[in-house]
């Protein structure tokens, strides 16, 4: 076998030993027996969150031993029909299975990445928050701009995505907004977006075509599920409704209905600004009590807290990734080193090389300045 095929097959295997070290695969069976003896249990359904949220379990179980055997499974067929090639001088039966280990590699790796989210809230939805920073106009159209981006991304992942509040900006594009990201692994992937984020171009609002350079700040908190209770006492929150206004199109709304909690004793403030004031009331309170649980993550887990620590205002000296339209093109995170001159599909939502990159530098250990220098 060629020297090529060599590393892929390496690769392959270094991704399955990761797979099944991550899924505790010996045990694997045992759990999903166990999975299956509480499901024929004819009052689970008697508490239906525990049995969605059992059911949802197994099933994510049920679909990582199925990745984890397919790719073994398509690794060992494909070495035969090479080694079969091979003995009977068939180029293209080799080639083909060579091309089918080279695709095996990707997805092999992929779904290594996906492996790595196994932290406490990985797997929930999030919440998703951008607010605008350092440059007026610029800015506001930046935060439009960055709405958009997560928006593609989120569908091309397959996830479910509500607005939760928007505010328009006083000329364009708009000052803040908050979305409801809802799929498996939502937070995992989306986490590490959480930091100021610099976008230098030439301004469209710029009748000299300067070049500017505009900041906006991204916040991202998992959804708590419904079986981690946060304790919020009464005399700590401030509740208030108002009227809101959205961007136009699909996202109108001028009702008052709006409703604003504030948690004094953090200051955090979370906005919902849906049709129905009850319904905003019990979404601001849930965000709430997330953005509550994502601080008592941050508590637990040193690097999550580095990570939110170092976002500072939305400003120079601050960000975590720079997004350069000119003079040339270049999107880098100056967390990993990662970069890429495919700005366009960037914006356009293909995001995963660079969470990949964080995520995989955070999984490994190394601190910010380790994974420069390398």
């Amino acid at each position: 076998m060629r020297a090529e095929m060599v590393n892929v097959v390496a690769a392959i295997d270094k991704s399955l030993g990761l797979l099944a070290k991550r899924l505790d695969y010996e045990t694997a069976p045992y759990r999903l027996e166990e999975f299956n003896a509480m499901i024929e249990d004819p009052s689970l359904w008697d508490d239906q969150e525990r049995a969605q949220k059992l059911m949802r379990d197994r099933q994510i179980l049920v679909d990582a031993i199925a990745t984890y055997e397919g790719i073994r499974q398509d690794l060992s067929d494909n070495l035969e029909m090479i080694e079969l090639g091979a003995a009977e001088h068939d180029d293209e039966v080799v080639k083909d299975a060579e091309e089918a280990l080279k695709t095996l590699r990707q997805t092999a790796a992929e779904k290594e990445l996906d492996a790595l989210l196994d932290g406490e809230a990985d797997s929930n939805d999030t919440f998703l928050e951008i607010n605008s920073g350092a440059g007026g106009t610029e800015s506001c159209d930046w935060a439009l701009m960055l709405s958009r981006m997560y928006v593609r991304w989120a569908e091309k992942k397959g996830y479910t995505v509500e607005l939760q509040s928007e505010t328009a900006g006083e000329e364009a594009g708009i000052k803040s907004a908050a979305y409801k990201i809802s799929g498996h692994n939502a937070y995992g992937w989306l986490k590490s977006e959480s930091g100021v984020h610099r976008l230098v171009r030439i301004s469209p609002f710029d009748a000299a075509a300067k070049r500017h350079t505009s900041f906006c700040s991204v916040w991202v908190y998992p959804v708590v599920d419904d079986n981690i209770e946060i304790e919020v006492n009464p005399s700590d929150i401030r509740i208030d409704t108002y009227r809101s206004s959205g961007a136009g199109g699909q996202h109108v709304n001028t009702t008052d209905s709006a409703v604003r909690i504030t948690h004094h004793p953090t200051g955090i403030v979370v906005t919902s600004s849906e049709k129905s004031q009850h319904q905003n009331r019990d979404i601001a309170m849930k965000a709430l009590k997330s953005r509550l649980y994502q601080m008592e993550l941050d508590r637990r887990n040193a690097a999550i807290n580095e990570a939110h620590d170092n976002k500072g205002d939305a400003g120079w000296g601050n960000q975590i990734r720079s997004y350069v339209l000119q003079p040339y093109q270049m999107v880098k995170d100056l967390r990993t080193s990662y970069e890429t001159s495919d700005t366009k599909g960037v914006l356009d939502g293909d995001l995963d090389g660079l969470m990949a990159a964080t995520l995989a530098m955070n999984a490994s250990g190394k601190s910010r300045a380790d994974a420069q220098g390398d």
